[in-house]
């Protein structure tokens, strides 16, 4: 799975050409400046997906709407084999953006004052982590600085994959595989992006509250927001349900490349990346995070706020003034384009399925992409990503311009 992180990490992370910054340090917080929105272009957009379908791509769906401007479109096939085309409403599997529901669901436990962000996983969760562990705060969990190791357990090649997409493990199997091996580092001295994290914050919220994850995701955000089309599903239920566009990964073998349908797979990342959902639902969900309508201000400013230590390694906060300097907040992530313009969101990917959802702060711009990329999350569909992006938030950045 980590492997998996940081191949995404780089290219998916509204990946464009980074520029010459000096990495920041824990004691110099990055100054960022602020830039116009630019005029939306629907010609950029449509460019951005027009070769869709093809051997990196099946199926694409952009969705942008905001104060300043609104457009929306699909590219390619939901169906290989039928070539219908991709609906706008689709589901899709979200991965990672799933951490964005769990953060809110804690943040809201901690507005209710049953979790303290400054109180120990090793209170809460006695037991869960070796006793050699340093103690790790469940703000240091929410904002990728806990230093906990990774989990090795799903890894595979995409043959390995489409063999085994209904193989699935327990949350404490996929902690008790990583915390195995040492710490990475010293807690709230870096920031690593890492599920580790997010899988003992779901245990967390059952442990809280007496009830599944599931539930309280139910109770908390579907219900309330109306989210029709968004699930959590039990890791042993594969289904994606419908309408969706299939996802596949390629096979090769015997110097033939054969796409096999992976549309149906165990959704055993759960809390840290196992939700299903659409375009439209995902942008009320952004906006109602924003507007402060699902996390009490008493703590939405943790969405809002990006340690000030250095990021580790290449795999993640690589663009723009803030290269090399956290871009992680509880849930969300910081994207400060090379133009100056903020935007905050998540992207989130599982085999078959590469999704982002991203806005500025004051939503005068939202945007939701989805695309089905063959590569198994290897990363080959970034220079759709790049131009989506940069159609969004940066036009000069679009390829051919």
């Amino acid at each position: 799975m980590r492997r998996h992180l940081a191949a995404i990490g780089a290219l998916l992370a509204l990946t464009v050409p980074a520029v010459a910054s000096a990495p920041a340090s824990a004691s110099a917080p990055v100054q960022r400046s602020s830039a116009a929105l630019p005029p939306l272009d629907p010609a950029l957009l449509r460019a951005a997906i027009a070769d869709v379908p093809n051997a990196t791509v099946t199926g694409a769906l952009i969705n942008v709407t905001g104060s300043a401007g609104q457009w929306s479109g699909t590219s390619g096939v939901r169906d290989i084999v039928t070539r219908r085309s991709v609906q706008a409403d689709g589901n899709f599997r979200i991965g990672s953006i799933s951490k964005v529901f769990t953060a809110v669901v804690l943040l809201q436990l901690a507005a209710e004052h049953k979790v303290d962000l400054d109180q120990s996983v090793q209170h809460y969760l006695p037991g869960l982590l070796p006793a050699s562990y340093p103690t790790i705060t469940v703000r240091r969990l929410l904002n990728h600085t806990s230093g906990l190791p990774d989990s090795t357990l799903g890894e595979g090649d995409a043959q390995w994959f489409a063999d085994h997409r209904f193989d699935s493990w327990t949350p404490r199997q996929i902690v008790e595989d990583a915390v195995s091996h040492p710490m990475k580092f010293a807690p709230g001295t870096k920031q690593d992006y890492n599920g580790t994290n997010y899988y003992i914050a779901g245990l967390l919220v059952e442990r809280l509250t007496g009830r599944t994850y599931a539930h309280e995701v139910r109770q908390r955000i579907i219900g309330p927001l109306s989210l029709r089309n968004t699930y959590v599903l039990d890791r042993h239920d594969p289904r994606l349900p419908s309408p969706h566009a299939h996802g596949y990964v390629a096979v090769a073998k015997d110097g033939t490349t054969t796409l096999r349908d992976v549309s149906a797979q165990s959704p055993y990342p759960w809390a840290e990346g196992g939700l299903i959902s659409n375009s439209a639902d995902l942008r009320t969900f952004l906006t109602a995070i924003f507007q402060g309508r699902l996390v009490p201000a008493s703590e939405l400013g943790e969405m809002f706020t990006v340690p000030d230590v250095p990021y580790l390694g290449t795999d993640n906060c690589v663009i723009g003034p803030d290269a090399g300097h956290a871009c992680y907040s509880a849930g969300l992530m910081r994207t400060t384009m090379p133009n100056g313009l903020t935007a905050w969101g998540k992207t989130g990917s599982r085999p078959g399925y590469t999704s982002g959802l991203f806005a500025t702060r004051d939503l005068s711009r939202v945007l939701v992409y989805s695309l089905n990329p063959t590569g198994n999350k290897d990363g080959s569909e970034s220079p759709y990503i790049q131009n989506i992006a940069a159609a969004v938030l940066d036009p000069d950045l679009a390829t051919g311009r």
